[in-house]
């Protein structure tokens, strides 16, 4: 059994295939199983080909079709899992499409891990892309596509350096213009910090952040979705296959603002996306599942843009 990390601590590190940075192992396994639909929503060539570099077993076999996915213990069945990453991936994926598109041509993906849109994506000519994680995911990532013959669609700039650190520095040093409008996202990024260090990047980025800058990023409004009794049987149906991961260990807990309302009053203007309205304009339906109607309620999509 593969054991992924207990309770985050003050200054724990963690790689791909542990703690905290195999959720975007998952993630990306989830972004693959999505992108071999028929009529695929999204569509990543890279999540596979990096996932397997990463070389977790589960994901591995999860890949491979040898983890019964469809089994009646599975919180999600294989279909609920790739609509919802897809709808969540191409959320964010128009986001800064879209920004592009209206002009912004610097764009920042915070704590990026294995995501891949420096190459995938169908940048306006003159982008740069950012990429901010730490040293040895941004080293794998690229060492990864760089031998698969990958090349970025705008021009990528990597940023490593941990995001408890000095980043807002470490991202001017690599040719950040904070004075120029910028595309943020920070996609599954915001229950793995401490509330007041969310807080503190949200205030990091309005301050890096020129008028007409645009920001996407969940809105939490109950951590208690990762610890209630459907996470931990969540947990226990991952073990019986083989995945000793709890994200209630890995989730920082504790009374939060939601990301919407400390935009809001630091001067974005917030524009809230349901869950329900992102599946049907991706031409879903929201399936009558317990536990995406308790993760519907508690974490929403937001898009910001600064007056």
């Amino acid at each position: 059994m593969s054991s992924l990390g207990s309770a985050r601590t003050e200054g724990d590190s963690w790689d791909l295939a542990s703690s905290v940075g195999a959720t975007a192992t998952m993630v990306a396994a989830s972004r693959a199983l999505a992108s071999r639909e028929p009529d695929p929503l999204i569509d990543d060539r890279f999540a596979e080909p990096l996932v397997r570099a990463v070389g977790h077993p589960f994901f591995v076999r999860m890949l491979d079709g040898q983890i019964p996915l469809d089994n009646d213990d599975m919180p999600l069945t294989l279909q609920q899992r790739r609509e919802q990453i897809a709808v969540r991936t191409r959320f964010f994926d128009d986001f800064l499409l879209s920004a592009t598109s209206a002009g912004i041509r610097q764009a920042v993906i915070l704590a990026a891990g294995l995501d891949a849109r420096a190459y995938r994506l169908a940048w306006s000519a003159g982008t740069v892309v950012y990429e901010v994680d730490q040293p040895e995911v941004i080293a794998f990532k690229s060492d990864t596509l760089a031998a698969m013959g990958a090349e970025p669609t705008a021009e990528r700039r990597t940023v490593s350096v941990d995001l408890r650190d000095d980043w807002p520095t470490a991202l001017r040093d690599n040719g950040f213009d904070p004075t120029a409008p910028t595309a943020w996202i920070a996609e599954g990024l915001l229950p793995y910090l401490p509330p007041q260090a969310q807080d503190r990047l949200l205030d990091n980025i309005t301050a890096l952040s020129a008028p007409g800058s645009r920001l996407a990023t969940e809105n939490i409004t109950d951590m208690g979705v990762f610890t209630d009794e459907r996470a931990r049987a969540m947990r226990t149906t991952w073990r019986k296959h083989g995945l000793d991961i709890d994200v209630a260990e890995l989730v920082w807990h504790g009374t939060r603002q939601p990301a919407g309302e400390h935009l809001a009053a630091t001067g974005w203007v917030v524009t809230p996306y349901p869950t329900e309205r992102l599946y049907a304009d991706y031409g879903f339906v929201v399936p009558d599942n317990e536990m995406l109607k308790e993760f519907r309620h508690a974490i929403t999509y937001i898009s910001a843009e600064l007056g």
